[in-house]
């Protein structure tokens, strides 16, 4: 099977192997020594010298407590949503009582930087900013260095937090948490880091904390408090996804390795790839080609391609697994090519599309 939705992500081999050992103590010293290194290799890509924790849950639960871990009932946030994941963010901080104001962007394309400028100067002061750095609908990276320059510069000095869905980007495409003044950074296991669901890891700034401090939003499990006191003697508050660490602690070692810098310019190669195919078979790309996504490729068919036939026919003759259209009324595939990646991997389904297209 050859699996190219954005997420969750092929494993390479050894950390396919890797989620099949005997579990261990997570009270115990074994545990300890691996989760102090996977935090400290998570914080290599992050660019962050702030904290940096582990939760088990998917990328939506990182996200949940981005929001209620910083925020009370009432406050005034600012969603910038450019698909499906920006509303998410916005949706969960609208369910727990915030004032969201939303300034949503057509699918396919970038937050405006000035946009979102002019937004802050007059609808604010926010309590704090949504952003998303990938979107996966659309296979659009916004630019969140010109985003959060726009937001300090239309705020001054009540400058909002600035809460950041980096869950299909970070670990693929840079994200500069400290010196681009990202306050909280979400992060999903299953997308670029090659490791299974069911972990998010999520970052923290002293200023999230001072937030933390004032914060009335009902939290539990998702009580980053908790989470600081517990990676203190490096643990989780609550039973972790111990299969899901095994792997993510090989993928993280191979990283680091490996190298941010070349895993991004990777990235870089094998988007530009996709996309290059694409092109050749006379298909169109969704998203504006000055943002184009390294991770994931919106893929628009041709008139007559019907993209559910498509989908079934790549599975059910070629194996392949591709992505479902988030765009009403748009022939959209989407390809994933994220984490554990080859050009072998796009030929496959560049071969099987040409043999669907209409002749």
């Amino acid at each position: 099977m050859n699996l190219r939705i954005p997420g969750p992500t092929p494993l390479p081999p050894d950390v396919l192997a890797a989620v099949g050992q005997q579990m261990i103590n997570h009270r115990g010293p074994e545990f300890e020594a691996m989760f102090r290194e996977i935090t400290a290799w998570l914080k290599v890509f992050y660019e962050t010298n702030n904290d940096v924790y582990i939760l088990t849950s998917s990328g939506t639960g990182g996200m949940e407590a981005a929001i209620v871990n910083t925020l009370s009932p009432g406050d005034k946030v600012l969603a910038v949503s450019i698909g499906v994941f920006g509303d998410r963010f916005a949706e969960i901080a609208e369910a727990y009582g915030a004032r969201v104001t939303r300034l949503s962007f057509p699918l396919g394309k970038a937050a405006d930087p000035q946009a979102v400028a002019d937004k802050i100067s007059r609808e604010g002061p926010f309590s704090a900013v949504l952003l998303t750095q990938n979107e996966t609908s659309s296979g659009v990276t916004n630019d969140i260095q010109a985003l959060t320059e726009a937001i300090r510069g239309a705020a001054g000095d009540a400058s909002p937090l600035i809460l950041v869905d980096g869950i299909s980007g970070l670990g693929a495409i840079r994200l500069r948490t400290d010196a681009w003044g990202c306050d909280v950074v979400v992060a999903g296991s299953q997308k670029a880091w090659m490791a299974p669901p069911g972990i998010a890891m999520i970052s923290f700034s002293p200023r999230a904390w001072q937030a933390y401090a004032r914060a009335k939003m009902p939290r539990f499990y998702f009580d980053l408090g908790q989470a600081k006191k517990y990676a203190e003697r490096n643990q989780t508050p609550a039973t972790p996804n111990l299969a899901a660490l095994y792997g993510l602690h090989l993928s993280l070692k191979k990283m680091i390795a490996e190298g941010p810098e070349a895993i991004f310019a990777r990235h870089q190669r094998i988007g530009e790839y996709c996309r290059a195919g694409i092109r050749k078979l006379g298909l169109g790309l969704f998203a504006d080609p000055a943002h184009y996504s390294n991770t994931v490729t919106a893929v628009t068919l041709k008139e007559g391609m019907n993209p559910a036939k498509i989908e079934e026919d790549l599975r059910t003759r070629y194996g392949i697994i591709v992505g479902s259209s988030k765009a009403a009324g748009v022939g959209m595939i989407r390809i994933g090519h994220m984490g554990y990646v080859s050009e072998a991997d796009l030929d496959q389904v560049f071969a099987a599309l040409a043999e669907l297209m209409p002749r």
